[in-house]
């Protein structure tokens, strides 16, 4: 049988109510979860690593680091697949990181989750994790994906792409969904079923090397949300940053255009970021609609921005993807290579989709 290796990092599927408190509390060991899943026996060897038992709110550069090590560590040793449990709330920023930082990859490296305790009878932890399992058994596919529920019924998981997924949903199982993207596939290992919706995915190859760029954990990147009624004093808040992103609405407008006397402060936010960016302050758009495409062509005051140098025109990357792309790029390319290349909407790992599809997953929340 394949040899599987469980990285435990934490989270709610490494979690159990106290009840004497009410709380949840992070402290199953690794040995009790997979102890709990004996089918998962049936279809792998499995090792298991305990890095830590952290909450995903806490996750850190220096973390998306020790993972990725650990996975090379695995990988080297010749393991067949390895699965990352992992708290929900960010760990779709953890896919991303490890989907850029990990090069050459020939197996699958899963991230799995649970929206609730794993001693909870409502759990999903136990059907996403032997899915998982199942999958890395029964399938050719290899790269960085997640695996959680597909729906709010216990049958199918999905498998998402590691760089265009997102949570959706604060307390749903399904809360994960693919934006601007298909699932990779679906999976009911009670069925003993596979079904892949692409056939765009990377093949098993364990002769490949594994090499990996990892992240700078001193490098500053910050995010910032347009709203109405800004201040230029906010752009100005990341005047010591490495970079920034902006969450910017529709196509990719920002305020930076005076129309009347109630928009002067616009003319004083379109000078600020272009000092910012005189200044060595690297400035990505992503966009705030979640669904769609960066379209820096279609308005005046978009070529304006360009003209500037903010970057991010032509990108699908959802906000999350983009943060972590601009601070991994900025650990492993100079500020003057990022610009002049415009590495940012180079499309690396799958992370921007040629062209834009018709998904839009609407959520039925009856």
């Amino acid at each position: 049988m394949p040899l599987i290796t469980i990285i435990h990092t934490g989270g709610t599927i490494a979690s159990r109510v106290d009840y004497k408190t009410g709380a949840v509390v992070a402290n199953f060991k690794p040995e009790e979860i997979v102890s709990l899943l004996p089918e998962i026996k049936s279809f792998a060897r499995i090792r298991s690593i305990f890095l830590g038992n952290i909450w995903s709110q806490d996750m850190r550069f220096s973390h998306y680091n020790l993972i990725s090590k650990e996975i090379k560590k695995e990988i080297d040793l010749g393991v067949d697949g390895i699965i990352v449990t992992h708290g929900t709330d960010t760990l779709h920023y953890t896919s991303a990181a490890l989907s850029f930082a990990l090069e050459n990859i020939g197996v699958p490296v899963l991230l799995v989750g649970s929206q609730r305790s794993s001693d909870r009878a409502s759990s999903d932890s136990a059907l996403n994790l032997i899915n998982a399992v199942f999958f890395i058994a029964k399938s050719d596919f290899s790269g960085v994906s997640i695996c959680m529920h597909n729906s709010t019924n216990d049958d199918y998981c999905a498998i998402l792409p590691g760089l265009k997924t997102r949570k959706m949903h604060t307390s749903r199982r399904d809360a994960f969904k693919p934006i601007n993207a298909k699932p990779i596939a679906l999976v009911d290992y009670r069925k003993n079923e596979i079904k892949f919706l692409t056939n765009n995915y990377s093949m098993r190859d364990k002769n490949k090397k594994v090499d990996f760029k990892l992240f700078n954990e001193n490098i500053k990147v910050g995010v910032l949300k347009q709203h109405t009624n800004m201040l230029a004093e906010e752009f100005n808040f990341f005047k010591n940053y490495d970079g920034l992103v902006i969450e910017s609405t529709g196509l990719g407008n920002l305020p930076i255009s005076q129309n009347d006397e109630f928009t002067k402060e616009h003319n004083k936010i379109f000078k600020t970021l272009k000092e910012l960016i005189r200044n060595g302050l690297i400035v990505v758009l992503a966009p705030q609609t979640i669904y769609g495409r960066i379209n820096m062509n279609v308005y005046e005051n978009q070529r304006k921005q360009r003209e500037i140098g903010i970057l991010g025109h032509n990108s699908d990357m959802t906000p999350e993807t983009t943060f972590i792309k601009l601070a991994w790029l900025l650990s492993n390319y100079s500020k003057e290579e990022i610009v002049k290349k415009d590495l940012i909407s180079k499309n690396f790992r799958g992370e921007i989709s040629e062209r834009t599809g018709t998904e839009f997953d609407v959520y039925d929340y009856d």
